[in-house]
């Protein structure tokens, strides 16, 4: 079976993390390799990706063909997640219109979220 597990954070995670040394955020973030690391040799991870803040996400719906992009990045409480696919393209215009060709994005929220670069902590 697969499973996607979502970490979630909230403002007071974020700043405890803001208020962490660079040497911590490595040693953190080092944890997190060591995990993708164990279950890469398990054969049990697929993808793995840090998403970037919230405030940067945006809703998109489709209605009558038409992308419509408002600032997310919170569904309706009775909205769930279903899936993702993760996407490497040029802008967030090109995620949008990637957006209007998924079947349900008809009838349902689709969010486009940006993944983090966390290159800079390496």
């Amino acid at each position: 079976m697969k499973f996607l597990i979502l970490i979630y954070g909230n403002p007071e995670g974020r700043e405890l993390w803001n208020q962490l040394s660079e040497e911590q955020r490595r040693e953190s973030m080092a944890g997190y390799g060591e995990l993708e690391e164990a279950l890469t040799a398990r054969g049990e991870l697929l993808a793995s990706e840090s998403l970037d803040d919230p405030g940067l996400t945006k809703q998109v719906r489709v209605r009558e063909g038409r992308a419509v992009t408002t600032d997310g990045p919170f569904a309706e409480i009775k909205e769930q997640l279903a899936g993702f696919y993760l996407v490497d393209c040029a802008s967030l215009e090109r995620a949008t219109e990637i957006v209007a060709r998924i079947p349900e994005a008809e009838h349902s929220i689709v969010e486009i979220r940006p993944v983090r670069d966390l290159s800079a902590l390496q």
